[in-house]
């Protein structure tokens, strides 16, 4: 035995008289974000969360437009909104090129591991003098949101529509004007960042066309907004999960009828066709136009002071809070499964406007088991 190892033993064996292992199996275990807010005592721990934003003052936690790479915000699920149940975590320099979210947008919503002492930052409950920087390199598929359906596990049938209908309502709400700009983002043409892409004509037009003229484009409600007559009031009438851009004239034919295969051609349109109670988009989209169908169907259930949403295998619903046909959906939504632009879309809806997500963009499985 060295000369240097036997003091070594020493000290170390009066530390553990003393009470004071340190053994590696005395290391700390990760906490949760909700412990390390109640326990803002200085201590050290590592905390294990999902990044869900950047703090900027005491209340205020952005999700996009990261101004810097020196803080971020740590909830105990990767949809949580409310700043009382964040930690905000400092991040010293040299962790800032690989943890800081103006270089690293993409770890919004992914789970991390954090070491530092538990004190408050932003006069919040937080996390500073940071030692230890690990994980957040999850899947790059927008379509793995983590744990944001555990409340779904397991279930089938109406439980699984009640599960996901309590998941998806908790969400940021957008006024009608708030739209426009929105779609901006969210139907970005992706060759050509200047441009939206219209979802029945998927014409790509220029951002700045957006008004009621002929050919500019507006806001389609998927879910016609005399369905439910729930018009443009903010809830169902400004959620983006079923708005998309469109050209006046496709738009103004589309009008509020439901959804079914044939009629004849719509014109400035090109697959698209109509009769005098149905109307049918490109086959490209019509699996996209299903799902928006089927979420706002699941989001609207008549407890939020609007009606009750729901599918039936009808056309010619009028006002009635119904759209159709349920059969002829569930088929398009089979035949024509989320591509890339949809999740990016539903993506991009989670992480910088409204905080809630399509289901059946996630999982196009869930259809089929709740509508049989």
């Amino acid at each position: 035995m060295s000369r240097f190892f036997r003091p070594v033993l020493l000290v170390t064996a009066v530390l553990a008289l003393l009470g004071f292992g340190i053994t590696p199996s005395n290391a700390a275990t990760a906490i949760s974000v909700s412990t390390a807010i109640s326990r803002q005592d200085g201590s050290v721990a590592s905390v294990t969360g999902y990044v869900v934003g950047q703090p900027t003052a005491t209340t205020t936690v952005v999700r996009s437009n990261f101004p810097n790479d020196y803080a971020l915000a740590l909830a105990d699920s990767a949809s949580q909104t409310s700043t009382s149940a964040m930690l905000y975590v400092q991040i010293p320099a040299e962790f800032r090129a690989s943890y800081g979210l103006q270089s690293n947008p993409s770890l919004l919503g992914q789970q991390i591991t954090v070491t530092g002492s538990l004190t408050a930052y932003f006069s919040h409950p937080g996390l500073k003098n940071a030692t230890a920087f690990t994980g957040g390199g999850g899947s790059s598929d927008p379509g793995d949101p983590g744990d944001y359906y555990a409340g779904a596990e397991g279930k089938t049938g109406a439980a699984l529509k009640s599960a996901l209908h309590t998941i998806i309502s908790s969400q940021t709400k957008l006024t009608y004007d708030q739209v426009w700009d929105a779609l901006k983002v969210t139907d970005q043409d992706p060759s050509n960042s200047s441009n939206v892409i219209e979802i029945y004509s998927g014409r790509s037009i220029s951002k700045s066309l957006n008004g009621g003229d002929a050919d500019d484009w507006n806001r389609e409600h998927v879910w016609a907004k005399s369905h439910g007559d729930f018009g443009t009031a903010t809830g169902p009438g400004t959620d983006i999960h079923h708005l998309r851009p469109e050209d006046v004239t496709v738009n103004s034919a589309r009008g509020n009828l439901d959804f079914d295969n044939g009629g004849t051609s719509v014109a400035q349109c090109s697959g698209c066709t109509a009769d005098s109670d149905s109307f049918a988009p490109r086959a490209a989209v019509r699996g996209d136009v299903a799902r928006m169908i089927f979420y706002m169907a699941v989001r609207y259930e008549g407890d939020d002071g609007f009606a009750n949403l729901e599918l039936n295998n009808s056309v010619g619903n009028g006002t009635a809070p119904y759209i159709g046909k349920l059969s002829v959906l569930k088929a398009w939504a089979a035949a024509d499964p989320p591509d890339a632009f949809e999740k990016n879309r539903n993506e991009v809806i989670y992480s910088q406007f409204q905080h809630n997500r399509n289901p059946f963009i996630d999982h196009p499985e869930w259809v089929a088991s709740i509508w049989p």
